[in-house]
């Protein structure tokens, strides 16, 4: 009797450590797909492009590629989603997995992500600290120690294939080109206080990821320079220094939350000195986060939502940038500071490129619309993107209503006569559309 207790002991204790033993395959493998760690990558991902000092357009290249390579590897693990393979310009897809091999694809996706990020960024020791810890978490998490390997060198080889993609689109080719500054009246010039180069002045020869060229959604052409006061320029330019002017308080709050200049220059006596920000692409990156942490969305849904915003903002610069080199617009200090008032100094420091159209315009409309698009017109939220830079959190009633307030602050900061922020507006409406349209991610 006694041995017939031992063995019914010991089959309950068996069948515990079982059952033990699934559960815990089962926790690594939840754990494994938190969004959190998606969301702490993109993070500092940012945190690299603010200190590396980006400009805007080339840092909407740098989150974008990273998303891609992320998304996908993590689309193996979600029969749902497809590749963006044959979607996205010149894509051939990366290498499949083995065949009957168990993979952890979150731990590949975010590895594959971090490859991506230290090749496109200067400063690839940032991430040593935060990407062994992260590993650490997922070995502690009961990952097998050869899936674990094995989904390591997977992520390896979806990178390199992202690269090799990345490679081909025209940036090394574009590096070192200058803009040469035309004397003709009403054409941009350098501003103060740094008087830096224009930036990015080939960025048109980039390739875009999804719509069809640079020039697909060209805006209207800007009014013609005039000095006669009652030219439509002129008016325009009135309306900046009226405006700016008489700032209310909260259009200096709006101004100042929306800046995202990633490199402003102070002066002060023979001292001059810069303080580094957020890019719009990134806040827009920041407010991707915000949407799906409260939409509660799974690691794929948030992947998916930070690379299709991404594409969005890549889109919409390559865009933007074509016509602004192309109309190649004299900005509002210049020809204020020449015309009426040479005292006079906008709230926001003159971004250091052609002013026609406003890229926040367009770039912060096209992520509204796929932002819309996955959660809808009335999706309310609490943007904190800017706390980190010292600015207090503002409240939205919809995307849309966030990228009105990003469009019309470039007036409040005195950098953009108004059909910049009212066509870039309806250039990046018209990018948000096409990628929604044409960036399938659903089965």
């Amino acid at each position: 009797m006694r041995q017939h207790y031992v063995f019914v002991g010991i089959f309950f204790l068996l069948l515990g450590v079982g059952a033990g033993c699934q559960n815990k395959a089962v926790d690594y493998k939840q754990a494994a797909a938190d969004p959190e760690f998606l969301h702490q990558s993109v993070k500092k991902l940012t945190d690299v492009i603010t200190h590396d000092i980006f400009s805007p357009p080339v840092a909407s290249r740098v989150y974008a590629y990273p998303q891609i390579a992320a998304y996908e590897v993590l689309v193996h693990d979600y029969p749902a989603y497809q590749s963006l393979e044959g979607q996205l310009n010149g894509f051939k897809g990366i290498p499949k997995p083995v065949p009957d091999s168990a993979y952890c694809f979150p731990l590949a996706s975010l590895n594959a992500y971090l490859t991506v990020s230290r090749s496109l960024t200067f400063s690839s020791d940032m991430f040593d600290d935060y990407e062994a810890q992260l590993y650490d978490k997922y070995r502690n998490m009961g990952v097998p120690d050869d899936v674990f390997d094995r989904s390591i060198r997977y992520g390896q080889l979806a990178a390199k294939s992202i690269l090799a993609y990345a490679s081909e689109d025209g940036y090394k080719q574009t590096r070192g080109y200058r803009h040469t500054v035309s004397q003709a009246p009403g054409h941009w010039v350098p501003t103060p206080p740094a008087y830096m180069d224009a930036v990015e002045p080939f960025w048109h020869k980039i390739r875009p990821f999804v719509i069809d060229s640079c020039s697909q959604f060209a805006p209207v052409r800007p009014a013609v320079f005039s000095t006669d006061k009652d030219s439509d320029f002129y008016k325009e330019m009135m309306t900046v220094y009226e405006t700016t002017v008489k700032l209310t308080e909260e259009q200096k709050q709006i101004a100042s939350f929306w800046d995202c200049n990633p490199f402003v220059m102070h002066t002060t006596g023979h001292v001059m000195y810069a303080t580094k920000k957020i890019t719009p692409g990134g806040h827009w990156l920041g407010i991707t986060g915000i949407a799906t942490r409260k939409a509660k969305a799974d690691m794929m849904e948030t992947l998916e939502a930070y690379t299709r915003v991404s594409v969005s903002l890549a889109d919409g610069f390559i865009s933007c940038w074509d016509e602004k080199y192309r109309s190649d617009q004299i900005r509002p200090e210049t020809v204020i500071n020449t015309l009426v008032d040479d005292k006079w100094v906008p709230l926001l420091q003159t971004p250091p490129f052609p002013e026609y159209p406003s890229g926040h315009s367009v770039i912060s409309n096209a992520a509204a619309v796929v932002l819309t698009d996955l959660y809808g017109p009335s999706f309310q939220y609490e943007d904190s993107t800017e706390v980190a830079y010292g600015l207090p959190v503002r409240s939205f009633n919809s995307f849309e209503e966030a990228a009105e307030e990003a469009a019309i602050s470039r007036l409040y900061g005195g950098i953009h006569f108004m059909p910049a922020i009212i066509n870039g507006a309806e250039e990046g409406r018209q990018v948000g559309k096409y990628v929604v349209t044409n960036l399938k991610t659903k089965k």
